[in-house]
């Protein structure tokens, strides 16, 4: 994930957190609807890539019944700008289970394509959230198609594939626990407790169609399962060496870097201690507050402010 300049009317370029920062005192300093657009384009750009528009087209134009609505929590949580430090929090935490990572490592071209791989994530889930019953079921028989083909050996000669519905259940919790987690500190309004148990069970609906047996239904349930994984996971250099790409030599350039730095701090701040210890991320309270309070956030905003442009007939797509 990336968040791109923005260019204001004088010409000059701007970070994304620095827009934010002036919408949140009320003040755009002069950025036009031009400048909202060009941010929202690029943002598209890399989530979606340049099969975008059609898959936005598939995804809201086609008529038919659909399983979720506006009003669900599903919809509500991965239509929000904090899916941005979710996912990131989600990677961090999958590379956790030597398995799952050795699988990441063989097939998924996380270094040579990241953001191809992003942009695969991005659509399925797009269309098992937001898509007809039809296009959700399309998405998943394609992914499981590809899943059968996944598998390996890890470096400690255990045998690994993708389809297997232990290694599905660890990557589908580490995600859902992520998106949860996110949205609870950088979403727009808060969802009761009741709502956060129905969002976990609707986000488990598409992952039991990849194979995963039973899904959680509850956040207490989510909280289980992510505690029965922990006697599994590890360290591995393979995961440090993940961590490094993603937190310190990330896909982004020039002006885009500060935006993405503050996504991923935001990202770290909200792992679980266990979790940073394993991966020897920093744990400082006063950081934490930084990253996740006037950093994280704005950079959160500024994507939210950048993908509803009111002006942009996409804007349901975002």
């Amino acid at each position: 994930v990336a968040l791109a300049p923005a260019v204001t009317e004088d010409g000059t370029v701007t970070s994304p957190a620095r827009l934010a920062s002036g919408l949140t005192t009320g003040l755009v300093d002069g950025v036009s609807s031009s400048a909202r657009r060009r941010l929202s384009n690029s943002l598209r750009e890399k989530v979606a890539g340049s099969e975008g528009e059609a898959r936005a087209r598939e995804i809201w134009l086609t008529p038919g019944k659909r399983p979720f609505g506006e009003t669900d929590p599903v919809w509500i949580v991965h239509a929000d700008a904090s899916m941005f430090v979710g996912g990131i929090r989600a990677l961090l935490l999958q590379t956790l289970h030597p398995l799952a990572m050795a699988g990441v490592a063989g097939h998924s071209g996380y270094k040579s394509d990241p953001w191809g791989r992003l942009q695969r994530t991005s659509a399925f889930l797009a269309a098992t959230t937001f898509g007809t019953v039809e296009t959700s079921d399309r998405a998943i028989a394609h992914v499981r198609s590809i899943h059968e083909r996944v598998r390996g050996k890890a470096p400690d000669g255990r045998p690994y594939a993708a389809s297997d519905p232990h290694l599905l259940a660890w990557v589908h919790a580490a995600e859902v626990d992520s998106f949860l987690a996110s949205y609870r500190r950088h979403g727009p309004r808060r969802l009761t407790p009741a709502q956060e148990d129905l969002y976990v069970e609707q986000a488990g609906r598409a992952s039991e169609g990849l194979g995963v047996v039973r899904a959680p239904r509850s956040v207490a349930e989510l909280a289980a399962t992510m505690d029965d994984f922990r006697s599994e996971l590890v360290a591995s250099d393979e995961a440090h060496d993940t961590a490094r790409f993603l937190l310190l030599h990330p896909p982004v350039t020039g002006v885009s870097r500060p935006g993405y730095a503050a996504l991923a701090a935001g990202a770290v701040a909200l792992m679980p201690m266990w979790a940073k210890a394993m991966l020897r991320l920093p744990a400082l309270p006063i950081g934490e507050r930084l990253a996740t309070g006037p950093v994280a956030g704005l950079a959160v905003r500024a994507v939210r402010w950048a993908m509803t442009d009111p002006g942009d007939p996409r804007t349901r797509t975002a």
